[in-house]
């Protein structure tokens, strides 16, 4: 996979670090979590890439919480713009796609 072969860091500031947890009751920790799901699914946010590339990935916290995160890239970081639980239809898409990559 060309986007992220190994997460390396993430960016969490000010302007990002609990928004989640306050909109949605997920934790920092359980976003990224998601990342090092095997099984996880990630695909190109075409129609909200603007003047950064901005990608989804579905994937399961170590807890089995299954989640829907929109993030981009910057400076070989991964900065989480939203994360929350997946509805029906991504359950199935999920469970469908799962542990394979459409960049």
């Amino acid at each position: 996979m060309k986007v992220i072969r190994k997460v390396l860091e993430f960016e969490w500031d000010k302007g990002n670090i609990d928004k989640n947890w306050l909109k949605h009751n997920v934790t920092d920790k359980e976003a990224e979590e998601v990342f090092i799901d095997k099984r996880k699914f990630i695909f190109r946010d075409k129609i909200h890439s603007g003047k950064e590339e901005r990608f989804r990935i579905l994937g399961k916290t170590k807890a089995g919480r299954l989640l829907f995160i929109v993030f981009t890239i910057r400076k070989h970081k991964v900065r989480v713009i939203s994360a929350r639980d997946i509805n029906r239809k991504e359950v199935f898409l999920y469970e469908k796609k799962a542990g394979s990559t459409k960049i």
